[in-house]
Order: structure tokens, then C-alpha cells, then sequence
């Protein structure tokens, strides 16, 4: 940075006279930096509104298209202590019979216990075993008829100095719990998942491998060894079988409990009140996001209010910066286009009626309307209330229509607003295609605002250059100026000590 030294010749405050003559070109670069931040801030302001309309049309719309998205199911257990059922779209409605005959166990075995003095650390010869032998543990179900079981058996040779932990990390490292508890002296080992094909069990054929066997605790008389073995129900009195107590069965996810003496009830039955709470839920969050552009739409102007440089910051107080950016923030999008346009697509979309049975159906045939126009505020007249909803102090006293045609035509309230989510689909699609302006799947203009920031950008860039210029100019243009009249003081500083004068 350049260091100037002005004035020492005329006396003249030539940097304040400078500072004055550019003023008038800082104050136009101020206004392009104003221009530059109000871009900013309106594209920040439209990339949080995109991603509530995306919001919306992901959470709702997209899904309300499909008749799934109504056929809510609901089953109850006459005994829930002995299972639980969730149930899917798909399930069939009535009654059926389950009886729970078996649960599922995972295979476990807990060792005959050691002596005090044995560790994770000893060795098998600390056991009496000083031999050398292969141990086979037999994987999954006996095949009387191929002799063979349903997976294949895992193997681990084992000597004198084979230590405890050693077994345990082969087992481990075979897909097993295991642990050794020096407290209680015990080793245990168990299948990671239940059912019959996940058992085990040890060969005790070889001598060798019988001794080691022995040795570790695993086939002694105190030991304890609880098979892997196999939930099995009756539903409607067909058998059915799983490795785990859970089972899938047309539609229904059942999951056994307790054995039952005979047999318990499952009924299944369309759940109207899920669909009358997913209505209810998209209406509500519809009514926050239509609010909010038509807030943001209808904003005052706020004229005089521009973003702030960080000069005029620096002037005001935290809460006069606060007040001042909320007055910027309030009228950002204030008769944006953009907005306007997709304001007026949702309402579109709501107002459609179709064709339904031979009838005419629209929102208001199910008791969802907008309130009356001159007694809502002007920001609100586009929210929809749902008649005889509870939480809605503007409705909740009418007759509750949706609740009672959900329950008496689900096939109109079906269709209805299955053609209502995917006629707005279509247009919120079309509205978001790529164009010069736009990015698919933006819901305003932001390759243009983009394109609009950089050259604001550029143009501050190169405002400054050109202020720096003139500014430069002028100091050059002074110190001109100063050296001259240096000169001429010298020059009449040599005439005077000449004549004695001074």
C-alpha cells in the first residue's frame, strides 16, 4: 500500500480533498455492492423456499398418486402377550386363527465348569489333554436319508498348547458367540442366530477328539446344551415354520411370543382413521407452505431499505442492523414471478373437481374449504380447513364430511385425491424443467440468478479498479501541485536571503 504524504508545501488537507472528490464515485460502488448483496440474499431466500415445495412434493404429492398410499390396514391381536402383527397394505380383511406352537431358539452351550486355577490363558495339557487332535462341530440339520448335515462342518486342530482363548477366538472367527468367564469357570458358546439350520453339535467319533472335547468342558455330564430349533405357527390351521420367530405371510408380519393353549384371534380391517390423518397432515403442511408465499408475494416494498455496506454497520447498533436486515429480508420476494407462478399452480391444483361415479367431486364435496374470504387475514385466504377437525378453530364445529365418507365411499376419497396429487404432479414437473433459466427440479430461475450474482459481481470488481484510478490521478494531480509550489518557496526563500530580507 502506498504511503502518501500530502500538503507539507500548501498546507492544504489534500487527502480529506481527495477522499471528497471520489465520493461521488464510492457512493455509486456502494450501490452496485447493495445491488450485488440483495442478489445474494434473494437467491439464499428461494434456495430454502425450493427445498419446502421439494419437501412437499416428495413427502406428499408423489405418494398420493397411488391408490397404496389410502389403503392403510390395521390388526388386532385377541392375545398380544402371545404375538404382534403389523400388517401391509396387501393384508386381507376378516378374522383369522394362529397358534403358536413353537419359538425359535438359538443353539447354546454353556461348558461344565473348571477348576478355580484355569484361566483364558492355560493351555489344554492344564486340562489333562496332551495329545493332538482335529475337533469337528457338525453345522445346520441331520439329513437321515444323505447322512449329512445342511452345512458344512468347521474344524479346528488342537494340541497340548492349545490355550482356552485360542478355542474361543475359532469359534469367533467361524461366526460365533464365544467367551471364556473366569469367575464362574464356564466357557459359552451359541449360534448368532436362532433356528434348526443354525444348531451345532461336536463329533465324538475319534477318541482323540472325544479326550479334548472332555477336556474343554463341552460334553461333560454338568455341561448344558440347548438345540437350535424352529418357530411354528398355524395360521387358519396351515403350518408354517422360520428360523426366527418372525414370519411374513400375505401381508401380515407375525411375530411369536409365547406358546398358545389353542387357538387366538388376528383381526385385520381397513384403518380409516390413518387415512384420514395423512389428508389431514398433507392439508396441514400445504396450508404452512401456501402461507408463506403468499407472505413472501403480498410483502411490503420496504422502500429505502437496502442491504447494508459494512461502513453503514459499522454506524449502527446490533439491534438497528437486526431491525434494518429483517425489513430486507421481509420484501426480498415481493411480486417475484417465479413465485407468483407456482403460487398459483398449488391453487390450481386444489380448486380442480373431476369426474368421479358420474359426479363432480372437488375438496369442498369432502368439507375442505378455504374460510371466507373477507374475514382471513389477506395472507391466509388460500389455507384449506378441514370441516369438524378438531385442531382447526375455524372448522371444528361443522359436520366432519371427510371422516364420514372415508368411511362409507374409501373408493371416491381413493380416487379423488389420487387424480388430484397426480395432476398437481404433472404441473410442478413441467414447471421445473430445464430451460436457459432454470435447473431441473428448481422451482425458479437460479441459473439466471447465478449468471446475475457473477456479473454483479464483476461489475464491483471493476468499479473499485476504476475508483482506484481516479483516486490515484488526483493524489498524482496534488503532488504535481505540491512539488511546484516546494519550488517556488525555495526559489523565494534565495530571492529574500539575497535582499536580507526574512
Amino acid at each position: 500500500m502506498a504511503i502518501r504524504i500530502a500538503g507539507m508545501a500548501s498546507g492544504m488537507d489534500t487527502d480529506a480533498m481527495v477522499q471528497d472528490l471520489v465520493k461521488a464515485y464510492k457512493t455509486k460502488g456502494a450501490n452496485n455492492v447493495k445491488t450485488q448483496k440483495r442478489a445474494e440474499l434473494k437467491q439464499d431466500k428461494w434456495k430454502d423456499l425450493n427445498k419446502k415445495i421439494k419437501s412437499l412434493t416428495s413427502k406428499y404429492v408423489a405418494n398420493m398418486q397411488y391408490s397404496s398410499y389410502y389403503n392403510k390396514k390395521t390388526t388386532k391381536v385377541s392375545d398380544d402377550t402371545k404375538a404382534s402383527v403389523v400388517t401391509a397394505d396387501n393384508a386381507v380383511t376378516g378374522t383369522q386363527t394362529l397358534e403358536v406352537e413353537e419359538l425359535a431358539k438359538a443353539a447354546y452351550l454353556t461348558s461344565g465348569k473348571f477348576d478355580k486355577s484355569i484361566t483364558a490363558d492355560s493351555k489344554m495339557s492344564d486340562l489333562g489333554f496332551n495329545g493332538s487332535t482335529t475337533i469337528t462341530v457338525n453345522q445346520g440339520v441331520y439329513d437321515e436319508k444323505t447322512g449329512k448335515y445342511s452345512k458344512d462342518p468347521l474344524t479346528f486342530d488342537v494340541t497340548a498348547d492349545t490355550k482356552i482363548s485360542d478355542v474361543v477366538d475359532y469359534f469367533k472367527a467361524a461366526g460365533y458367540n464365544a467367551s471364556f468367564d473366569a469367575n464362574n469357570g464356564r466357557m459359552f458358546i451359541s449360534a448368532k442366530n436362532s433356528g434348526a439350520d443354525n444348531n451345532f453339535s461336536f463329533d465324538t467319533s475319534d477318541t482323540e477328539a472325544a479326550k479334548a472335547l472332555e477336556a474343554l468342558k463341552f460334553t461333560t455330564s454338568d455341561s448344558k446344551k440347548i438345540d437350535g430349533s424352529n418357530a411354528k405357527i398355524k395360521l387358519n390351521g396351515a403350518d408354517f415354520e422360520s428360523n426366527s420367530n418372525t414370519f411374513n405371510i400375505n401381508g401380515l408380519t407375525i411375530t411369536a411370543k409365547e406358546k398358545t393353549q389353542g387357538e387366538i384371534s388376528i383381526n385385520t380391517e381397513n384403518d380409516y382413521s390413518a387415512i384420514y390423518d395423512n389428508i389431514k397432515s398433507f392439508i396441514k403442511d400445504y396450508n404452512s407452505l401456501i402461507n408463506e408465499m403468499t407472505k413472501l408475494y403480498n410483502a411490503p416494498a420496504n422502500k429505502g431499505y437496502d442491504p447494508l455496506t459494512d461502513e453503514e454497520q459499522e454506524a449502527l447498533s446490533e439491534s438497528e442492523i437486526k431491525k434494518w436486515e429483517s425489513k430486507v429480508d421481509e420484501s426480498l420476494l415481493r411480486r417475484d414471478s417465479n413465485l407468483g407462478e407456482i403460487s398459483r399452480l398449488f391453487r390450481d391444483s386444489m380448486s380442480q373437481t373431476f369426474e368421479i361415479g358420474g359426479k363432480t367431486i372437488s375438496l369442498s364435496t369432502f368439507g375442505i374449504n378455504t374460510g371466507n374470504y373477507f374475514m382471513t387475514d389477506e395472507n391466509e385466504r388460500y389455507a384449506f380447513h378441514i370441516d369438524g377437525d378438531t385442531d382447526d378453530s375455524t372448522s371444528s364445529g361443522n359436520t366432519d364430511k371427510l371422516k364420514a365418507m372415508i368411511a362409507a365411499d374409501p373408493d371416491t376419497v381413493t380416487s379423488f385425491f389420487t387424480k388430484l396429487a397426480s395432476n398437481m404432479y404433472d404441473k410442478l414437473n413441467s414447471f421445473t424443467r430445464s430451460s436457459e433459466t432454470r435447473s431441473y427440479g428448481s422451482y425458479y430461475d437460479d441459473k439466471q440468478m447465478k449468471s446475475d450474482i457473477t456479473k454483479y459481481e464483476k461489475k464491483v470488481s471493476d468499479w473499485d479498479d476504476y475508483v482506484k484510478e481516479i483516486e490515484d490521478r488526483y493524489y498524482k494531480q496534488f503532488s504535481k501541485m505540491e512539488s511546484a509550489m516546494t519550488k517556488l518557496n525555495s526559489q523565494q526563500n534565495y530571492i529574500s536571503s539575497m535582499f536580507g530580507i526574512g
